[in-house]
């Protein structure tokens, strides 16, 4: 079969992929390499339907969410839902070529869509780049068992726990940054009429039974990215399969 030629692109394309490398001068196989690539793949984000690139682990048991997330957006007319493993890889030794694939995806894809679990592994990674400009407008996060933080999500002294067991026992903070984000905390609950002092809180998370399942702990930096997904209406949080699929209704 013929040489199908570069893209139309092309130029647009190998300019992400310099900023993605800092510069970094390519080989000349590496460019027809990465166009290859590009010619192959993104075709399919440039259609009247609309794209979501999947974000996740794939390790089990995680991936068994991300392929939930995938079945029920391909359900909806003129999708299509994709995860970068299931495409063809790059095989270009010398370059971080995750970068350049999830720089090329990210960029094309009408909308991200990334589920978390945990605090480890390379969801940290694409965390933090969906987070930041010009991936931050089209992407939405989908975290397990995260507690509310904002004014708005704290109905019942349930979710004033479930946030305050989320700062309390985190260890990436130190006594001085729990108490200043408890007594934050509190404030908002009280403005809710929700009558806790912050000894309150930590008396009956001290004393709470040792045999109740504890939410995913997550560090302060995934905490503070998915506040700011909160912040602007783009994070749902879920505890199971089944919330899963419901929380994916609020992703256009």
């Amino acid at each position: 079969m013929a040489d199908p030629g570069p893209p139309p692109n092309a130029a647009e394309i190998m300019e992400s992929v310099n900023d993605a490398l800092q510069g970094l001068e390519l080989e000349p196989h590496e460019t027809s390499d990465i166009l290859g690539f590009a010619n192959q793949e993104l075709p399919h984000l440039h259609t009247p339907e609309d794209s979501y690139f999947i974000l996740g682990s794939y390790r089990e048991p995680y991936i068994r969410r991300l392929r939930i997330v995938q079945n029920e957006l391909d359900k909806r007319l003129g999708t299509y839902p994709f995860l970068m493993g299931d495409l063809p890889e790059l095989d270009i030794d010398r370059l971080p070529v995750f970068r350049i694939r999830f720089t090329l995806l990210a960029a094309h894809a009408d909308t991200i869509v990334a589920v978390y679990e945990q605090d480890a592994g390379g969801e940290i990674t694409e965390l933090g780049k969906i987070s930041t400009t010009p991936y931050f407008d089209k992407s939405y996060v989908l975290p397990r068992d995260y507690a509310w933080m904002t004014e708005q999500n704290l109905n019942t002294e349930a979710d004033v726990i479930a946030a305050a067991a989320t700062i309390y026992f985190n260890d990436d903070l130190d006594e001085a940054t729990t108490e200043e984000e408890l007594d934050s905390l509190i404030t908002a609950a009280n403005k809710n009429d929700i009558d806790l002092s912050t000894s309150d809180i930590i008396e009956r998370l001290e004393d709470r039974d040792d045999s109740e399942d504890a939410p995913v702990s997550y560090s302060w930096v995934h905490l503070n990215e998915f506040r700011l997904f909160e912040l602007h209406n783009r994070c749902f949080a879920w505890s199971n399969p089944d919330g899963l699929r419901d929380v994916l209704n609020e992703v256009p």
